[in-house]
């Protein structure tokens, strides 16, 4: 089924807590399961029937170009924005913006890997319930997760005191969601920000639970993520 959604994948960032490894390679190609990040997630894309991303790149940007090219390979057609510098989510989805994307869109973060399928269902989730934003939420999800309060299907907070449930990198919104991009606080400049102010009592921005999610954040997690064997014999 085709998706009427454009993907921005944000792929800038320089994954300082992974140095030295991102000194040579950009966290999105590093592998989980032996495949690179970005490469998961752009498959995972197509198989949600989503025709065309935008990757917005920064850091070491011509090895995550080369990698990608024109996404053919991947099943979904890809083009490209930069992100000079780390100047946050919100810029890099104007700059996608700015380079052809256009709304309704699905933002996410290429250093991340979902459940098989996480990406389709709740994309559907979100077209089917008519809404103008969406968050992709977890449980736990480790260091340096935004903690997110949820009732009744719907956000309430965004930050404030940890709970059961994070913020997973998966944004949606639609065309009337676009104009909050712009005087955020900053740089840099963060969807979390433009959401925050839209969560509370009488606005809807619904929850989606996308299950388990895995990550790179520091150099040992590439052996945990890709040698399991040795992990646990060690």
């Amino acid at each position: 089924m085709t998706s009427p959604l454009h993907a921005v994948v944000m792929a800038a960032g320089e994954g300082r807590r992974l140095r030295p490894l991102t000194e040579r390679w950009p966290k999105p190609i590093l592998p989980i399961d032996g495949k690179p990040v970005i490469v998961t997630l752009l498959r995972e894309l197509a198989d949600a029937g989503i025709g065309a991303a935008t990757i917005v790149t920064g850091h070491l940007a011509e090895l995550v170009e080369e990698l990608v090219g024109d996404g053919s390979a991947l099943g979904i057609a890809v083009a490209y924005a930069r992100q000079p510098e780390p100047l946050g989510s919100a810029d890099a989805v104007r700059r996608a913006l700015a380079a052809g994307a256009s709304a309704p869109v699905l933002v996410a973060a290429a250093d991340t890997v979902f459940r098989r399928g996480a990406v389709s269902r709740v994309s559907g989730e979100w077209l089917e319930s008519g809404l103008a934003a969406g968050l992709g939420v977890r449980r736990g999800g480790g260091e340096g997760k935004t903690p997110v309060r949820v009732e009744n299907g719907r956000v309430l907070e965004i930050g404030g005191e940890r709970g059961e449930l994070t913020a997973a990198p998966l944004w949606f919104f639609a065309a009337e969601m676009l104009p909050r991009l712009d005087d955020l606080p900053g740089p840099p400049f963060e969807l979390a920000a433009a959401f925050r102010e839209e969560a509370g009592p009488g606005i809807d921005i619904l929850a989606l639970d996308v299950g388990p999610t895995r990550d790179l954040t520091r150099p040992e997690d590439v052996v945990v993520e890709n040698f399991p064997y040795l992990w646990r014999s060690g």
